[in-house]
C-alpha cells in the first residue's frame, strides 16, 4: 500500500493535469472564439455544440489517463467532492481525506498558474483561466442544483465501477472519464460544468491574483452543489448495494 505522502503527490499531479488540460481547453476555445468575434468574452458566452464537446472531451480524457496512471496509488479522486463522498461511506479515513483535498487544491492552483504562464495575460483577461461561472439567465439555486446533479452522477458511477469490489475490473477509468465528459457537456452552458470544487478554486484564485477578474461571489455554487451531490451519490449507491450478493461495499 502506498504511503500517505505518495498518495498526496498522486492526487496533486492528477488534479494538476486535470486542470491544466481541461481548463486549458476552455482557454484555447475562448481565445479562438475571440479572434472570430472580439465581443465574446468567455466560453459561457459561446456555448455551442462544438465548443462544449471539445471541452468535455478534454476533461474526460484527462480523467481516464490519470485514473490508469495513478489510480493504484491514491484511488485517483482528483476532486474534493469524490473524496468527501467516499468519506461519507467510510471508504477513506478522515486524515487521508484532509490530505487528499489539500493536494487537490494545490494541484488545481499550480495548474492554473501554468495556464497563465503558457498562454499569457489574455488567458486571464479574456478567458478567466477557464473559470466556471453560471450563465446570465441562471439563478444561484438553478446552478447549485445543476452542479449537485452532475456530481451525484459522477460519484454514483465512481462507487459502482471503482469502489465496489465486485465491479468489472479494468473499466473504471473509461466509465468515470466518460461520465465526467457527459456531465460537463450537459452542464457546461448552464454552470460551466465544474462538478469539482478544486477545478473551480484554482482558476478563481489565480485569475483574481493576476487581475483577470473577481468571480468569488459564485464560489458557493461550486462548493455546495458538488459536495452535497457527491455525498448523496455515494450514500445512494451504498444504500442500493448493501445486502446484495453482486455488490461488495465496505
Amino acid at each position: 500500500m502506498a504511503s500517505l505522502s505518495k498518495k498526496f503527490l498522486a492526487e496533486l499531479i492528477g488534479t494538476f493535469f486535470l486542470v491544466f488540460v481541461g481548463t486549458g481547453s476552455v482557454v484555447v476555445d475562448t481565445l479562438i472564439s475571440r479572434t472570430v468575434n472580439p465581443k465574446l468574452v468567455g466560453i459561457g458566452m459561446v456555448g455551442g455544440f462544438a465548443e462544449w464537446f471539445g471541452v468535455s472531451l478534454a476533461f474526460g480524457i484527462a480523467v481516464i489517463i490519470f485514473i490508469y496512471a495513478v489510480g493504484r496509488i491514491s484511488g485517483a479522486h482528483f476532486n474534493p467532492a469524490v473524496t468527501l463522498g467516499l468519506l461519507s461511506t467510510g471508504n477513506i479515513s478522515g486524515k487521508d481525506s484532509v490530505v487528499y483535498i489539500i493536494a487537490q487544491l494545490i494541484g488545481a492552483v499550480i495548474g492554473s498558474i501554468c495556464i497563465y504562464f503558457c498562454f499569457g495575460p489574455t488567458s486571464a483577461t479574456v478567458a478567466a483561466l477557464g473559470a466556471t461561472y453560471p450563465a446570465s439567465n441562471i439563478s444561484f439555486i438553478q446552478a447549485t442544483v445543476a452542479e449537485l446533479i452532475g456530481t451525484f452522477l459522477l460519484v454514483f458511477v465512481v462507487m459502482g465501477v471503482a469502489v465496489d469490489k465486485k465491479a468489472e475490473p479494468g473499466f473504471a477509468g473509461v466509465a468515470i472519464g466518460l461520465t465526467v465528459a457527459a456531465a460537463i457537456f450537459v452542464l457546461g452552458p448552464i454552470t460551466g460544468g465544474s462538478i469539482n470544487p478544486a477545478r473551480t478554486f484554482g482558476p478563481y484564485l489565480i485569475d483574481s491574483l493576476v487581475g483577470g477578474g473577481n468571480l468569488w461571489n459564485y464560489l458557493l455554487i461550486y462548493i455546495i452543489g458538488p459536495i452535497v451531490g457527491g455525498i448523496l451519490g455515494a450514500l445512494t449507491y451504498k444504500g442500493l448495494a448493501t445486502g446484495t450478493e453482486e455488490c461488495d461495499i465496505e
